[in-house]
């Protein structure tokens, strides 16, 4: 089963890295169309917690913080194994807290190695946790605030982690990294901004609106385009 979804996933790498980089002016543009409102604190508590991250992070040990980032690393690398129907042979973390591994059965595909560029593991634990909360409380900044530390430690960690001497990089090819990581890395930002106002019904009229905000710029530039011509 894991070789079929394997063959599956490969042939959605390009068309959806191409996707990707013609969604990125919409990710963008989505920053200004965004109805901010500090007035009901939600924002703010988002943005408090996104300062207090950092805050957190001076008076953090350096030992400490790789390795956190370390295991959330391996671990969303075994979480996209699994979902691709992998199983898992092994999990290692160095004790010098330079890096890691894991190992699965079968060859494995792009997603698998690409995930921890992109999805915030530890942020999308946080957001089921809160919407667990919210079944038996009402909502409180305190809850904005989580969002926004995992905003803050998802920047963090995928800023750490790309860099020269990465060997998962190059396994997937940097054209496609450039191509697939930036909208990728802003699409899971704001799906978390979203998150912490209108749940997750808001986080499917997200990409549903941004889906129509890619398009409507496609056809923007192709009439650009055919008017110069």
């Amino acid at each position: 089963m894991s070789k079929i979804i394997d063959k599956i996933v490969e042939l959605f790498k390009w068309p959806l890295a191409i996707y990707m980089l013609v969604s990125l002016p919409a990710c963008i543009q989505f920053f200004g169309s965004y109805p901010y409102d500090f007035k009901n604190f939600t924002d703010t508590a988002v943005i408090a917690g996104f300062i207090f991250f950092f805050f957190c992070r001076t008076m953090m040990d350096s030992n400490m913080r790789q390795s956190m980032e370390v295991v959330a690393h391996e671990l969303t690398h075994t979480v996209f194994a699994l979902l691709t129907m992998h199983k898992i042979k092994s999990i290692r973390v160095n004790p010098d807290d330079s890096g890691g591994a894991m190992a699965f059965e079968g060859e494995g595909n792009w997603l698998i190695i690409i995930a921890p560029y992109f999805f915030p593991l530890f942020g999308f634990f946080a957001m089921v946790g809160i919407s667990i909360y919210l079944n038996f409380a009402p909502y409180s900044i305190v809850l904005g605030g989580i969002v926004g530390f995992f905003i803050g430690y998802h920047l963090d960690t995928v800023g750490s982690q790309i860099h020269d001497k990465q060997t998962d990089l190059p396994k997937v090819s940097y054209k496609f990294c450039v191509m697939f990581l930036p909208a990728a890395n802003l699409m899971a930002i704001e799906s978390m901004i979203i998150f912490n106002r209108w749940g997750w019904t808001g986080i499917s009229y997200y990409f549903s609106s941004l889906n129509d905000k890619t398009w409507l710029n496609l056809r923007i530039a192709y009439n650009f385009v055919m008017s110069v011509l």
